[in-house]
C-alpha cells in the first residue's frame, strides 16, 4: 500500500529545544509523534497490529474488531481499520475528550463509552466481556508484540540515525508501555550504556496517556528489565510543562508530551553532557476542549 496515506507513517521528525533547557554540553531533543497522520505515536503500532494480523489470517473482513484505547490507539486503529475496510468498535472512558470521539467517529468506527469512575480499566473489562462472546477479536494493545515491534522496527531505527548515534538517554511516558519497550530493545541493541527512562505519574496525579498500573492490569508486554529508571511527574508540572513546550517551543503536545518533557528536563538539569531524547506522543488539538490550555 505505497500510494496510501500509511506510508506516511513513521519518520518524523527531531527538533532541539532551544528555550525550555539552556545547560552547556547537554542538549535535549523532541521527538513529533504529532505529525504521523492519524496524529500521534499510536499510529505506529495500529499499523503494525493490524497489518500483522491481517499478514497471519487472525483477521480478515469479516472479523468484528473490539478494543479499550484511552484516545490516541483508539483513533490510529479507527483510521487504519478504515483503510482496510475493518469493522471495529472502540470502547473509552466517557469523560473522554470530545474530540477524540468524534474522530475515531469520523473515521467510522463505532464508539462505546463506558462509566468515567471505573477509567480505562473499566474500558479493557468491557472489551474483554464482549471478546469472551467469542463474536469479536481483540488486538489487545496491551499484551500484543506487534506493538513493541512497531518501535522496534521505526522509532528506535530512526533515533539512532537522526542523532547520528550519539544518543545517551532516551525518555517515554508509559501507559501500554510499547513505545518504550521495543526503543529500548533497539536501542541497547546499538549501545548497551544508553540510558532508558520511563515516566509514570505520581499516586495522586491523572494525566491522559500516562498509567502506574495496578499489578492485574500491568501490560503484559512490560518488560522492567528494559527500563533504566523510572521517573514520576505530578499532573501540575505535565500541565505547565505542556504550556511551556507550546509557548516557548511552538511545539503543540498533549499532556502525556509535558509530561514526558518535564522528566526529560528534570534529567538534564542532573547531567554534566549528554544527548537526550524525548517523545511528544501526539498533538494538542485534541485536548482543546479540555482545562489544559484554559
Amino acid at each position: 500500500m505505497n500510494d496510501s496515506i500509511l506510508r506516511l507513517v513513521g519518520n518524523t521528525p527531531l527538533v532541539k529545544a532551544n528555550n525550555i533547557i539552556n545547560k552547556p554540553g547537554v542538549e535535549l531533543y523532541f521527538k513529533l509523534e504529532g505529525q504521523n497522520p492519524g496524529g500521534s505515536v499510536k499510529d505506529r503500532a495500529a499499523y503494525n497490529m493490524i497489518k500483522s494480523a491481517l499478514e497471519r489470517g487472525d483477521i480478515d473482513k469479516n472479523t468484528k474488531l473490539i478494543e479499550a484505547t484511552s484516545g490516541n490507539t483508539g483513533i490510529a486503529l479507527a483510521m487504519i481499520a478504515g483503510i482496510f475496510e475493518l469493522d471495529i468498535e472502540l470502547v473509552m472512558p466517557e469523560n473522554s475528550t470530545v474530540e477524540r470521539v468524534q474522530t475515531m467517529r469520523a473515521y467510522g468506527a463505532k464508539v462505546t463509552l463506558t462509566n468515567s469512575d471505573s477509567g480505562i480499566e473499566g474500558s479493557r473489562d468491557y472489551a474483554e466481556e464482549k471478546m469472551a462472546t467469542g463474536e469479536y477479536f481483540m488486538l489487545n494493545q496491551f499484551g500484543n508484540d506487534d506493538n513493541w515491534k512497531a518501535h522496534y522496527k521505526t522509532t528506535g531505527p530512526e533515533i539512532w540515525n537522526d542523532t547520528n548515534h550519539s544518543i545517551t538517554h532516551f525518555v517515554s511516558s508509559m501507559g501500554t508501555t510499547g513505545t518504550i519497550m521495543g526503543t529500548s530493545t533497539y536501542l541497547k541493541e546499538k549501545n548497551k550504556d544508553i540510558q532508558i527512562v520511563g515516566v509514570q505519574p505520581t499516586d495522586d496525579s491523572r494525566i491522559p496517556g500516562i498509567r502506574k498500573w495496578p499489578e492485574a492490569y500491568l501490560p503484559k508486554i512490560f518488560n522492567p528489565s528494559k527500563v533504566d529508571r523510572v521517573l514520576e511527574v505530578s499532573e501540575d508540572e505535565a500541565s505547565e510543562m505542556t504550556r511551556r513546550l507550546a509557548k516557548e517551543e511552538g511545539i503543540f503536545g498533549g499532556m502525556s508530551s509535558g509530561g514526558a518533557a518535564a522528566a526529560a528536563v528534570r534529567l538534564c538539569n542532573e547531567l554534566d553532557s549528554g544527548l537526550v531524547v524525548s517523545i511528544v506522543c501526539d498533538r494538542g488539538d485534541r485536548y482543546l476542549s479540555s482545562d489544559l490550555f484554559r
